[in-house]
């Protein structure tokens, strides 16, 4: 299970990419957090970490 980002709350400040410990995460091309749904342990590091919420806990 991975996390689901909200691009348009998304304020590309890498903050989440900095705190996976799987590298799941990384800024897309528009400078936005995308995250690599094969990779992510789901520990939910990136959550905790965001400045403006706009990750969330895939349901």
């Amino acid at each position: 299970m991975a996390v689901i980002i909200d691009k348009e709350a998304c304020i590309g400040c890498g903050a989440c990419v900095g705190v996976c410990p799987v590298t799941a995460l990384s800024l897309d091309n528009e400078g936005k957090s995308e995250c690599n749904a094969d990779t992510c342990i789901s520990c939910l590091s990136c959550v905790g970490t965001c400045p403006v919420s706009a990750i969330k806990e895939a349901e």
